[in-house]
């Protein structure tokens, strides 16, 4: 279904925007709370981890940029998986982008909470989601803007982070550990979590209906934006297992404030933790962004509510899908668990990205800008992480995968009668 005009989204977002857009939905809290979880799983080793995560995120995000430059509507995989792979498949990639990101924004709103009051966490996770929303109602300019005041203020918390780590009193190698808690598969296990940090680098495609020049800016922003993380996770996460070491990290809810912590520059520990509550709410911001235009691409397909699929008359936003997941993340956030919410999360969104890449294996030669076999790497490597997470992330996922399909199955049935 191809939405009228009037029903289309505006295209105001330019090359630095999208940009700042991708760095807004990564760096963000998932540097300051997957950590831990990986340290646990992995130790020292847990910068292989970081490396595998990353090298999933590159060959994903070539996939996602070439097939949003053909594809420059709202959506992301689940329009890219419709085309290429048929109905089916491009349903189960929006089904698992929508719920698996649904988790992430409860995970993401516990971590704010957390930092800013832990005895508070829920409420106040309750709260951001709200402003967030808001924000994003009023338009995609004003999310543009706000993700650049975010990202400056994460990258300052980051730097502090960084120089605490490497310049405290108990900073050095002897801190570094060998030993490989959960074997290889540890290793894998936390390049599964730490993609948790990455995930957001396809933002930009489930935004592809509001860029501008789309086939030319998406392919460009991407990589960038993924490049930068990159570079900026490795110094965070080396600096921060110089200060404190894995087994350290892996006890902490709060590992890169305990890295500040340990040295002589405890006082700026408030600092680091203000910038993982700012980290958490641009990810809130941009994360309610994408799951609100892939609902309103599957509603204009009839394969989810069709009210979802309503656009503001002033404002050009899918206002009605993005009050919806809000209104749902906060129901979420009332029993949701932290680190079950990241295992469950990884999972659906590793899923959702096997799928881009299947979908960039069906390019023909002259659609593709990057080769075949990145796609396949990209695939396997997707398949790989999934399967090696925390067992109930993986069963969590398995079931959430079933639903989907019976959902998919009884969709198709009430709309043929």
């Amino acid at each position: 279904m191809v939405p009228r005009h009037s029903e289309e989204l505006a295209r105001r977002l330019k090359t630095t925007d999208a940009v700042i857009i991708g760095l807004g939905a990564m760096i963000g809290a998932g540097v300051f709370a997957a950590p831990g979880p990986a340290a646990a799983a992995a130790g020292t080793w847990m910068l292989a981890g970081l490396a595998l995560a990353a090298l999933a995120a590159y060959a994903n995000a070539t996939s996602s940029a070439q097939l949003a430059a053909l594809y420059p509507e709202a959506g992301g995989t689940y329009v890219y998986a419709r085309e290429r792979l048929g109905d089916y498949w491009g349903f189960l990639a929006g089904w698992s982008f929508v719920v698996g990101k649904t988790a992430s924004l409860a995970a993401m709103a516990l971590t704010f909470g957390a930092y800013v009051r832990e005895d508070l966490a829920r409420p106040l996770g309750i709260g951001a989601v709200v402003v967030m929303a808001v924000v994003n109602y009023r338009g995609v300019e004003k999310t543009a803007r706000l993700t650049r005041i975010i990202v400056a203020l994460v990258l300052a918390a980051l730097a502090v982070v960084v120089a605490a780590s490497l310049l405290g009193a108990q900073a050095g190698v002897e801190n570094l550990s060998t030993s490989l808690p959960g074997g290889v598969v540890g290793v894998l296990q936390s390049g599964g979590l730490l993609f948790f940090a990455f995930a957001g680098f396809a933002r930009l495609a489930t935004l592809g209906e509001e860029v501008q020049e789309p086939r030319v800016t998406i392919p460009k922003a991407i990589p960038i934006a993924l490049g930068i993380v990159v570079a900026v996770y490795a110094i965070v996460l080396i600096g921060a297992l110089l200060a404190i070491g894995p087994e350290t990290m892996a006890a902490s809810s709060a590992p890169l404030a305990a890295a500040v912590a340990a040295g002589r520059w405890e006082l700026l520990t408030p600092v680091v933790r203000l910038g993982a509550a700012i980290a958490a709410a641009g990810v809130l911001l941009s994360l309610l962004a994408g799951v609100s235009r892939t609902s309103l691409s599957m509603a204009r397909r009839r394969e989810l509510p069709g009210f979802l699929a309503a656009v503001h008359p002033t404002r050009r936003t899918p206002h009605i899908a993005e009050i919806t997941a809000a209104v749902i993340v906060c129901a979420l956030l009332l029993v949701a668990d932290l680190r079950g919410a990241i295992g469950f999360s990884s999972f659906a969104v590793l899923t959702y990205y096997a799928l881009a890449n299947a979908s960039a294996w069906r390019l023909s030669q002259a659609e593709r800008r990057w080769p075949r076999w990145l796609a396949g790497l990209g695939a396997g490597l997707c398949v790989l992480l999934a399967l090696t997470l925390p067992a109930a992330a993986v069963v969590g996922g398995l079931v959430l995968l079933a639903v989907g399909s019976l959902v998919w199955l009884a969709t198709r049935r009430y709309h043929r009668h």
